[in-house]
């Protein structure tokens, strides 16, 4: 992991600290993109299960759903996250792999804007999300699932350049 910046102030408290939405006027728009991971991870037989009938469910599909879910999840976030901006997305892409080692699902996603503040929390929205909608549509067969692991990637553009490692 990176190290922390020690001379970095919170960005949403002002300096009386009081809570306050960062003023992004004064940037100019750059290309920034954000990519972050989770997984959901079952008890071994009901991930055979699963994978034995393709993620299809009662309910429908497990990541068809939660691809749909993670991208309108990426599109609200500044709904959902009270000092987030409203941004124009111009790309969101999702992908599911199955890890049969793990007996997990992993769940990323690609968000990209063009735009003066940058799209982490649209990013970790869109997993966390997608995450959750596979929990809902497994959760008939078992509760015993577990959403771990979600975390920014990487990120780019903007101030500074972003690697987990």
């Amino acid at each position: 992991m990176s190290a922390a910046n020690k001379n970095a102030t919170l960005s949403h408290l002002d300096s009386d600290g009081d809570i306050t939405m960062v003023d992004v006027s004064g940037k100019t728009p750059t290309t920034r993109e954000a990519y972050a991971a989770g997984l959901v991870r079952f008890p071994s037989a009901i991930y055979e299960q699963i994978k034995a009938a393709d993620g299809m469910t009662k309910k429908g599909s497990i990541t068809q759903t939660a691809h749909i879910a993670g991208i309108m999840a990426a599109k609200r976030t500044h709904d959902l996250i009270p000092l987030c901006h409203p941004l124009p997305l111009d790309k969101i892409g999702l992908s599911f792999d199955y890890d049969d080692e793990n007996s997990s699902i992993h769940v990323t996603a690609t968000v990209k804007v063009t735009h003066k503040t940058g799209v982490e929390m649209e990013a970790l929205t869109a997993v966390s999300v997608a995450c959750l909608t596979i929990y809902d549509m497994t959760k008939a067969i078992s509760h015993d699932i577990t959403i771990d692991n979600v975390r920014l990637i990487t990120k780019t553009g903007g101030k500074s350049d972003y690697q987990y490692s």
